[in-house]
């Protein structure tokens, strides 16, 4: 049976909520931030304890989300229209240092025509609070605070993994590291503050600059939760000069 649908509604059924109130630093791919959580809190139409039944089962998720800022870039010269519809066929990868071009659906790119990603996270625990019902406390998202969600799915060992299957030009990059030195009292005092500094030093530690700056001499600035943090990378190390409390 053929259908002739060629677009659907989705509903917001929950909202992501981290420390990242902006892009620069947050993980290029889940998985890569194992030491930040992420509270998954649900609307109160989808605020249902039923809806969550045995997902205490489950180890991992899947998690259908939306590139809530991602504004697509307006270029006659990549722009296709179809059926009204502008999108673009061919987007430069960060990783590639931006000069690159590939296929929009060759990447990982938020500039997509429908702006929808795709995260596998670790299921923490669940939290029963008093003012948002259940929440879902994960690790591993790679999402910006406030991300709208579309929809939660358990992740299946025997079905979602597959240990043989090829990842293209990002395979370059998958066991990156920078090595990050911070001075002892900097740390001490911030740590004193209740700083995240394992999250941090995992942000950090990922290389958060886009692929093409490659200044030494550049200080750079991360905001996570309510901490500010400037640094420096030189010879594949993170160098922060300074970290306060906001």
């Amino acid at each position: 049976m053929q259908t002739n649908i060629t677009s659907m509604e989705l509903q917001v059924i929950a909202h992501a909520h981290n420390g990242f109130s902006q892009k620069f630093g947050i993980p290029r791919q889940s998985r890569e931030g194992s030491c930040i959580e992420t509270h998954i809190i649900f609307t109160r139409t989808y605020r249902v304890r039923e809806a969550l039944r045995g997902i205490e089962d489950y180890s991992h998720l899947w998690l259908l989300w939306g590139f809530s800022q991602c504004e697509q870039v307006k270029s006659e010269r990549s722009k296709v229209k179809d059926g009204g519809l502008d999108w673009f066929p061919t987007v430069r990868p960060p990783r590639l240092g931006g000069n690159k071009r590939m296929g929009v659906f060759a990447t990982r790119s938020p500039f997509r025509p429908n702006p929808i990603g795709l995260t596998s996270v670790r299921l923490l625990r669940i939290e029963d609070t008093t003012e948002n019902g259940l929440v879902l406390v994960v690790s591993g998202a790679d999402l910006l605070d406030g991300t709208p969600i579309y929809d939660i799915k358990p992740y299946l060992t025997f079905s979602d993994s597959h240990p043989e299957a090829r990842s293209g030009f990002a395979e370059a990059s998958q066991d990156y590291r920078l090595q990050v030195e911070i001075a002892e009292e900097l740390l001490a005092q911030s740590v004193r503050k209740d700083c995240p500094w394992d999250a941090i030093h995992e942000i950090l530690s990922q290389d958060p600059r886009p692929a093409y700056q490659n200044d030494s001499e550049r200080i750079y600035h991360l905001d996570y939760a309510n901490w500010a943090i400037d640094f420096t990378v030189e010879n594949a190390t993170v160098c922060v000069k300074n970290m306060w409390q906001k």
